[in-house]
């Protein structure tokens, strides 16, 4: 019995220290691949972090940044059954990646990791959109919070319209536009949380305080997400304008409005996507508006009143609905887009004071919001004719109209270029140097006595 129990305690401590051995060699191998990582030089990194995958996976997180970056260059770098076995493993890669490291400062990162697998089933060419759908559905479904990438997000919904858009599509016009809508809601939070990051800045910048290192990092870091997140937007807003035409919409509300009348959500989104979509004039929206109000008196249902109102040719009466709708909204960043959407509806009618007048309150609850910039701009270049007692002081305005194009793009970079493109077409139609020669007043202040109320000063020659 005493042979037995010394045999077992000899057992024990060799295993202990063959594992202390192995994990002393671990460390060092990860050491190892990890300094020819840092500087690029991956096909001498990729033996030796190969033994640490598979000797020791879940000793490090770099294990799988690096790994995946070695991969990828060996992919790029290979061709044939070696490029394609590459690829295999990137994929095996990410799923060992999810059960070893699933977490990343107590916060998950499944969402992430797996729309990042998609992706490279998209890049590498794969699978077919069906599978790679599958894989962006269960990163969303999973954990939606950290599945933030903007190309991300636009291919699960291109998956799924590739699908929709096949021959042998199993795929709903109803699911296609939920998925929409469901989408575009996951890219406003995105662009919400950045922008409230990003307005903490230009208030500091507004108010002439010097910037942090970090935060002159930061800001260029969150106009780079901005712009990707524009990109993105535009190009799922021409996809779905494609389908979702007053004539599919139409339809399908009135076929599935029985079903929905009781959801909020729903009839939140269809009467979002009927106004959107100029469809505001069907009887349809009426019902839909009423009934959301009916069932949950909110901000988006208030302002949807405003506007039957506003169509009917009940100003006043659409004006309590607006205000009403700016009050019940407590979110300060929904509060803002409430007054654009106004403010447009307002351009639209004529009415640029009023158009004005909430675009700016708009840009006091998100100073980051170019589009409410672009906007005044638009109605300052719009009344060229009616401000300026010559041809020189009416084209004038033009000017101010292209500060504040390019202003817009200065606080909003998801639509820098379109920002700077807007300046330049104001610019091309102010005053020429020619002009400003002949005239002979470079450095002189125009004001102007119309609606606008503003000034600028002629540019130097």
């Amino acid at each position: 019995m005493k042979s037995l129990r010394c045999l077992l305690i000899i057992y024990v401590l060799t295993l202990n220290y063959v594992n202390g051995q192995s994990n002393e060699e671990c460390l060092n191998n990860l050491s190892i691949f990890a300094e020819s990582a840092k500087i690029k030089n991956y096909d001498v990194a990729y033996d030796t972090w190969l033994l640490v995958l598979n000797d020791c996976p879940k000793l490090n997180l770099a294990i799988y940044t690096y790994g995946e970056r070695i991969l990828k260059h060996k992919i790029k770098n290979s061709q044939g059954e070696e490029k394609e076995s590459f690829k295999k493993d990137l994929i095996a890669l990410y799923d060992k990646w999810i059960i070893n490291f699933p977490t990343r400062k107590g916060q998950s990162r499944v969402g992430s990791i797996l729309s990042t697998k998609a992706q490279a089933l998209i890049d590498y060419k794969m699978a077919d959109d069906a599978s790679v759908y599958a894989v962006f559905d269960q990163a969303y479904k999973t954990d939606p919070l950290s599945f933030t990438n903007p190309k991300g997000l636009y291919n699960y919904f291109d998956t799924l319209y590739k699908q929709y858009k096949s021959s042998n599509s199993d795929v709903s016009t109803e699911h296609l536009f939920n998925m929409y809508e469901e989408i575009s809601e996951k890219f406003e939070y995105e662009s919400t949380s950045l922008a409230k990051k990003l307005d903490k800045i230009l208030i500091k910048e507004d108010n002439a305080e010097p910037l942090t290192k970090r935060e002159i990092k930061n800001k260029r870091v969150y106009n780079v997400n901005s712009r990707a997140i524009g990109i993105f937007v535009s190009n799922l807003d021409a996809i779905i304008a494609i389908e979702a035409t007053c004539e599919n919409l139409i339809p399908l509300y009135q076929r599935n409005f029985e079903e929905n009348k009781t959801d909020p959500l729903w009839l939140k989104r269809a009467a979002s996507r009927m106004d959107s979509k100029e469809c505001s004039d069907d009887p349809l929206f009426v019902t839909l508006v009423e009934a959301l109000h009916s069932l949950d008196p909110s901000a988006d249902s208030a302002y949807y009143l405003g506007l039957l109102n506003d169509k009917r040719g009940n100003s006043s009466e659409a004006l309590k609905y607006y205000e009403e709708s700016i009050s019940l909204e407590t979110d300060q960043y929904r509060k803002a887009k409430i007054l654009y959407k106004i403010a447009v509806k307002f351009k639209k009618s004529g009415r640029k004071q009023s158009s004005r007048k909430y675009a700016q309150k708009a840009i006091r609850y998100q100073p980051s919001m170019g589009r409410a910039h672009l906007l005044i701009a638009s109605l300052y270049a719009s009344s060229a004719n009616d401000c300026g007692d010559n041809q020189f002081n009416k084209r004038a305005i033009y000017w101010l109209a292209a500060d504040i194009a390019r202003k817009a793009g200065r606080v909003d970079a998801s639509i820098k270029k379109l920002a700077n493109k807007t300046a330049n077409s104001y610019m091309g139609r102010a005053p020429s140097k020619t002009d400003i020669f002949s005239e002979a007043n470079e450095g002189e202040k125009i004001k102007f006595d119309c609606w606008v109320g503003a000034s600028v000063t002629v540019p130097k020659l």
